[in-house]
């Protein structure tokens, strides 16, 4: 199936009104960016629970074949790859192109680590935490990114040639706990740079959309609540309740299949208003 963006969806006033042919050249420029779901695969990281595993099934109920990662042993549905090995991320990215044959028309960046590193540990114990959690939540999606996109410039055609999703946080806007400066810098670096390589690739065909959830009902977020006083840290989130993983699920799915290509370089929160830019 092949999913477009008609032009009567984002035509309005005096733009549906216009000739023909000028019509005529706007559609064609929307059907360069048309894209297949039919055999697309796409690889996710990070996906054996909470937002990836939600994420993966979402995306295989539009028929998309999905590569998934994890962080032990793998099997038929994930490749098992640790982060914190600096050739995991490269590992992981020969075997998903061995496994779809060379056909990789997205890569969603979710796989992350979120553990506290209090100032107070000895140096090499919080030196140790810093390089692990840049590691797994900005180093590897870095190598990943690049993987694809110079996969993606190879490609023939003038089409849609390959999207990045990846998931950050609110904290690389708002900041985070004392304890996890690593956190926030991490994807606050894979905010800054998302934007980078949708500037950089949009007239290539390459896109690239960000992520940012607050709290999210997983294990990880769970920890973080229940030291940080449980209920009561939900007064700061005005919607009463932290996100859902199927939610920000079908927001990656939206970015990985369907988001238009002027959305390139977007970033879409996802935080119960706790955060609004």
């Amino acid at each position: 199936m092949v999913h477009e963006y008609p032009i009567s969806q984002i035509t309005t006033g005096h733009l549906a009104s216009e000739p023909r042919e000028a019509r005529s050249s706007r559609s064609t420029l929307l059907a360069k960016f048309t894209i297949c779901t039919c055999m697309t695969y796409i690889l996710l990281t990070g996906s054996s629970r909470g937002i990836g595993a939600a994420a993966a099934a979402a995306l295989r109920e539009r028929g998309v074949e999905v590569i998934g990662h994890q962080s032990r042993a793998g099997d038929s549905d994930r490749v098992g790859t640790d982060f914190r090995e600096p050739m995991a991320a490269q590992l992981l990215w020969e075997e998903a192109l061995d496994r779809s044959g060379g056909d990789i028309a997205a890569v969603v960046n979710n796989a992350g680590l979120f553990a506290a590193n209090p100032i107070d540990a000895s140096d090499i114990e919080w030196l140790d935490s810093w390089e692990e959690t840049l590691r797994i939540n900005l180093t590897a999606s870095a190598q990943l990114s690049r993987f694809a996109v110079r996969h993606w410039l190879n490609r023939a055609g003038n089409g849609v040639r390959g999207r990045l999703v990846h998931v950050a946080s609110r904290a690389a806007y708002r900041g985070d706990s004392p304890a996890h400066w690593h956190y926030a810098a991490a994807k606050g670096g894979m905010v800054a740079m998302h934007k980078t390589i949708a500037r950089a690739y949009a007239n290539e065909g390459i896109l690239s959309f960000a992520i940012t959830p607050g709290f999210v009902d997983t294990a990880m977020a769970g920890d973080y609540l229940e030291s940080r006083g449980g209920p009561g840290l939900l007064a700061d989130i005005p919607l009463g309740r932290v996100a859902e993983p199927e939610e920000i699920a079908r927001i990656i799915a939206f970015c990985t299949l369907d988001a238009p290509p002027s959305m390139t370089g977007a970033v879409i929160d996802a935080n119960g208003a706790s955060f609004v830019r």
